[in-house]
This record gives C-alpha cells, structure tokens and sequence, in this order.
C-alpha cells in the first residue's frame, strides 16, 4: 500500500509527546420524551456519565461491559457519530467535541472505524471495488490507481482480487468484517475504534480476525480503541482494559493484572462468567453472587451505580460516589470496599485525576477506617 503524505490534523505538530486521543468528563445524555402533539422531555437516558481516560500513541485500549452499559455510544462519540452532552474530546491535544464538518475532516481520515454488523455497514448495491474506491479518493489516490490500491487492500486483510467485483451479500461475516477492515485502512488512519467487530463471528474466525487486526497494528502503526463483551477476547488485543457499568467508569487496569487482581466486584463478575474449557474446573470453582438487572439509565442509583447489585456493598455506597483512585502499576478502581489489595495498598492509593467529578472526598476503606 502507497503512502502519501497527509494534511496534518489538529494539533499534530511534529514532536507532540500528548496522548493521542483526550476524554476528559465526557457526559453523553439522550433525551425521554412523552406526548401526542407536543413533546415535553420527562427525563434523560445517562449513556456515558462523566468518564475521562487517554489513549497513547501505538496502544489498544479494550472497553468490556454488560450491554446497554455505554460502550458503543461511547466509541460513537470519539467518532462523532454522536454529540456530547458537555465534556471534552481531544485529539492529538485539539479540541474536537463541536468541531464542525470542515474542522472535522482531516480528524476523519486519521480516524476510522469498524462496526459490529458487516452486513449492515456496507452498502449493499455497492460492489466491493466501489465500496473502496470512494475513500481512496478521499486520500487523494489518482484516479488510475484506484484499482491497484483496491487489490493491495484486499490482498492485506486476506481476500482475493476477484472479490472486488463481488457484492456485499456473496460474502460470509469474516469476509464481510475484513472488507470493513480495508474500508477504514484505505484512508492511511492512526486510530481505529473497533465496535465489537468479532461478536458477530465463529470463534474460528474471531481468531483469524484478531490476528489480523494485530498484525495491521504493527504494520501501520495504529491505535485501537476495542470494544467487547467477552473478556477473553479483549484479553489478547488489549495493552489496558476499561470495565464500563451503567455509563460510568468502575475499572482501568493493565490487561493481565486486570485478570489476576481485579480491584472492583463488578470486575470479579465478569470475569467468572468466562466458562473454562475444562467441564469439572468450570464446575468446581467459586463464582461471585451477582442479583437482579442492571437499574435503569433513566434514574441510576445514587453513590456507586452497582451498589444494589454488589455483593461487598454498605450504606457509604449507597450516598457516596467513589473517586477512581489509583493504585500501584497504574490500576485505577472506583470502590469504597476494595478487594485484592492490601492495607498499605490501600492506604497508598490516590485520587486519579480521572475521577468523576460528582464523586466524594472518601478514599477506598474509609468506612472501615471509622469503624476501626
């Protein structure tokens, strides 16, 4: 594949050592509204609530949570495909949150993503070659070279030349999420948001995909912001995994710490809900007890948002919204009753500057530090 050099983003100067990608207290709210003739707004759905995180040059960042927690919206909105309710989206140290069209468009080519239906991202009158052509031309490809191109992209994500004459619907899942793969490779991006790209797919295929996705990463230099809801798949892309539960932040850890140590109860949860291939092993371990549905986004909780479902959960937890504090190795949980951790860990433990910025004053253990 060709490499021309591209109009500069926003606050890419050369030499920017800031993070790629900036969330700080990103809220994303959508409206409930009732009424036959006129519309009046009785309440709001708190999709994303107040999350903040950075995304390094080169880094995957994988974001796990039950569905309808706000993950999707939340990718949704590093890409604009929705507007934020107040917070901040920088990219490369720009602001983009209301960035208009034009503004936007350099930040579109460096910024790409995959969806999680193949069949319904792609146009189905549209013939593969056509599907690839139009961001070719986008990059600024001749017109005579769209074709060569179009063959080195199918060619890279495992398809053959003649597909590229073939429509959407003549194609399996795999061969369909590899086409949507080419489709955002072919305006030379730096970030990649991956929205569940492997659910939909065989799990012989989800292995061929993420293969590939990992392979890319190395080539092109990309960064991935992966979204998913089996955490032994996030497992194996992820440089640091983000646990997400009813629009807000309950963990962020380095991918295998976060599987030998999880700090947060919701964490344990997900985590023993992956089955283990062996049958007696699956049956004889123990698994954290987890009651009741998930409350609704209209009205969250008060406190911590999985306190009427947690297991460790006390009356602080109920009034007081934990700070996501930050432990050894760059772990950051938001919980009042820690599990995993020791006194001096605790004790160490700091306020991330991540923190909601509705959350209480009370470090992890205070409860238990009063009693004592």
């Amino acid at each position: 594949m060709t490499t021309e050099a591209r109009p500069e983003a926003p606050g890419s100067a050369a030499g920017n050592a800031g993070p790629l990608l900036d969330l700080e207290h990103l809220k994303v709210f959508f409206p409930v509204k009732a009424g036959l003739v006129i519309d009046r707004k009785i309440g709001q759905v708190h999709a994303v609530d107040d999350v903040s995180f950075a995304l390094r040059e080169g880094e995957t960042l994988g974001i796990v949570g039950e569905s309808g927690c706000g993950k999707t919206t939340l990718i949704r909105a590093l890409a604009r495909l929705v507007d934020a309710t107040s917070g901040a989206i920088r990219y490369r140290g720009d602001d983009i949150t209301t960035a208009g069209r034009r503004r936007l468009q350099p930040v579109r080519r460096e910024v790409q993503m995959v969806f999680q239906d193949p069949q319904a991202s792609l146009n189905p009158r549209k013939r593969v070659g056509q599907i690839l052509a139009t961001p070719l031309r986008i990059r600024g490809v001749p017109k005579g070279e769209i074709e060569v191109e179009s063959r080195k992209l199918v060619d890279r994500v495992g398809l053959s030349p003649e597909h590229l004459n073939r429509f959407p619907h003549e194609f399996s899942g795999g061969q369909r999420q590899r086409i949507g793969i080419a489709r955002a490779l072919a305006v030379d991006p730096r970030l990649i948001l991956l929205d569940e790209p492997v659910s939909a797919l065989d799990v012989s295929i989800q292995a061929q995909v993420i293969n590939l996705l990992d392979e890319l990463q190395d080539e092109f230099s990309l960064s991935y912001v992966f979204v998913a809801h089996d955490l032994s798949v996030v497992r194996h892309v992820s440089d640091r995994i983000a646990v997400m539960y009813l629009g807000k932040l309950m963990e962020v850890s380095p991918a295998e710490e976060l599987y030998t140590k999880p700090i947060h109860p919701y964490t344990s949860a997900l985590l023993g809900a992956i089955p283990i291939p062996d049958p007696r092993e699956n049956r004889a371990r123990e698994r954290p007890i987890v009651g009741g549905e998930p409350p609704s986004p209209v009205r969250p909780p008060s406190g911590c948002r999985f306190h009427t479902r947690c297991p460790r959960a006390t009356e602080i937890c109920s009034r007081v919204e934990p700070q996501l504090s930050a432990y050894a190795g760059g772990h950051l949980a938001a919980c009042h009753h820690p599990q995993h951790v020791t006194n001096e860990e605790i004790r160490a433990a700091t306020r991330s500057e991540d923190s909601p910025l509705s959350s209480g004053e009370e470090t992890p253990g205070a409860e238990e530090q009063q009693a004592a």
